[in-house]
């Protein structure tokens, strides 16, 4: 996959790093390999790793065997709970649960949780997409300042977007196939994927 830059320059994205392999997250990883995007899911539940590796899933249902089957085949899939490997990808999604608090606000504990555990291993030229459902100015008044409290600067050496989840279990007409990936980042360039 590539994206190109309004301002015609471009980023390479060869490797995608998924984080948490639940409803919206292992769909969009299947459907980054079957467009022959290499990936690596991570999770922190081992017997979700497990099932994975030997080709099966049994916890979300619209999914079949036969393609995480194939997934895992083809080469392009690998799985882990060994979040240091986010240094070996081009692209970092977070795919995370947000479940409401008492006061129906999206609880951001796994998205920030997960922020600490992954922070060590970002490099320069890596972009990172918040994919969990939350409220307007979470990426940038969360996380922005934890990664730029890393060194980095956002827009230069490290990319930040926030992409809204596309997946609606079960309903085979709209699928992350067929429903266009949309990208807001804080970096003034523009994207568009090939």
């Amino acid at each position: 996959m590539r994206l190109e830059w309004s301002k015609c320059s471009k980023i390479d994205i060869n490797s995608v790093g998924i984080i948490g392999l639940g409803y919206v997250g292992l769909p969009l990883a299947l459907t980054y390999v079957e467009a022959d995007v290499k990936v690596i899911g991570f999770d922190i539940d081992d017997d979700k790793i497990r099932t994975l590796l030997t080709h099966k899933k049994d916890y979300i249902k619209h999914i079949s065997d036969e393609r995480v089957q194939a997934s895992v085949e083809k080469g392009l899939l690998d799985v882990t709970g060994d979040f240091s490997r986010i240094s070996e990808v081009d692209a970092i999604v977070l795919c995370l649960p947000t479940p409401l608090n008492q006061y129906r606000e999206p609880n951001l504990t796994f998205v920030t949780s997960t922020m600490e555990r992954i922070l060590p291993f970002f490099k320069k030229g890596q972009v990172l997409s918040l994919e969990s459902t939350t409220y307007p100015g979470t990426t940038e008044e969360v996380l922005k300042p934890k990664i730029e409290a890393q060194g980095f600067t956002i827009g230069e050496d490290f990319y930040l977007v926030y992409s809204p989840e596309r997946e609606d279990p079960g309903n085979p007409e709209f699928t992350t196939h067929t429903i266009r990936k949309l990208l807001g980042g804080l970096q003034r360039h523009v994207w568009k994927s090939e």
